[in-house]
């Protein structure tokens, strides 16, 4: 049986509210600090086509996602690592199946007709992507887990 959800950072229950009254753990407190968008060209080197694609990926991936998490669930520069790992893992995934789109699940080899090497780097990159989804907050089912906030308008949303 598993254990429960996840406890949340101290800093998305004291935003949500505490309706249970538990105390607070005392957690590590860090002071707000910016997110610095790392040097894609030093994470995934190369002049490839695409790997050049690769590092565009994880750069909209960091640009969409870094304000939204530092706002969201406070995450600060020294936390950024996880999102760093997810834009990464996230541009090796479309790299892969880009590659499995234009050679196919099968290639052809000094050995004969072999499965695709991208078929087993895929496999062992979805689940850690997963991981990392749920770390971070960003599927629907994370999503659901957090409480509506309520907004003026949505008391009677079909009132003309």
């Amino acid at each position: 049986m598993p254990p429960g959800p996840k406890p949340k950072p101290t800093l998305q229950v004291i935003r949500e509210g505490n309706p249970g009254k538990r105390p607070l753990r005392d957690s590590t407190v860090l002071p707000p600090s910016a997110l610095r968008e790392p040097d894609w060209n030093e994470l995934l080197p190369g002049r490839a086509a695409e790997l050049v694609r690769a590092r565009k990926v994880a750069a909209e991936l960091w640009t969409k996602l870094a304000p939204t998490l530092s706002r969201s669930v406070g995450l600060v520069g020294e936390q950024q690592d996880v999102l760093v790992d997810y834009c990464v893992t996230r541009a090796r995934i479309v790299q892969g199946e880009r590659a499995l789109s234009k050679e196919g699940v099968v290639v052809e080899t000094e050995r004969g007709i072999v499965k695709n090497p991208w078929t087993t780097i895929l496999n062992q990159l979805r689940p850690h992507f997963l991981r990392l989804v749920g770390e971070l907050g960003l599927s629907p089912a994370a999503a659901t887990r957090l409480p509506r906030q309520e907004s003026p308008d949505d008391e009677a949303p079909y009132d003309a």
